[in-house]
């Protein structure tokens, strides 16, 4: 995911592979979304959900646990349903 808006063969791959899902009907979804340019990249392709370092540094279970139980627009999970960009 790097460079990802970048290297025009690994966006192309990339968008070959979330198609393919796409196309039989899965959830889609990364992992290494780093930048608001990885991300932007990653939902005009329709992946659906995304992890990393974008929406939070690693957390210890407890804090995992509180943001999932709070409202939280700093740490989004699934940047579809949360409507991020």
């Amino acid at each position: 995911m790097r460079d990802i808006a970048r290297k025009t063969g690994d966006a192309t791959i990339v968008s070959a592979m979330i198609g393919m899902g796409n196309s039989l009907k899965l959830r889609v979804g990364t992992e290494g979304v780093g930048t608001r340019e990885q991300l932007a990249f990653l939902q005009a392709e329709h992946c659906e959900e995304g992890q990393d370092f974008y929406f939070s540094p690693p957390v210890d279970a407890e804090v995992f646990a509180e943001l999932l139980g709070a409202v939280n627009t700093e740490y989004v999970v699934n940047w579809q349903l949360a409507g991020v960009l």
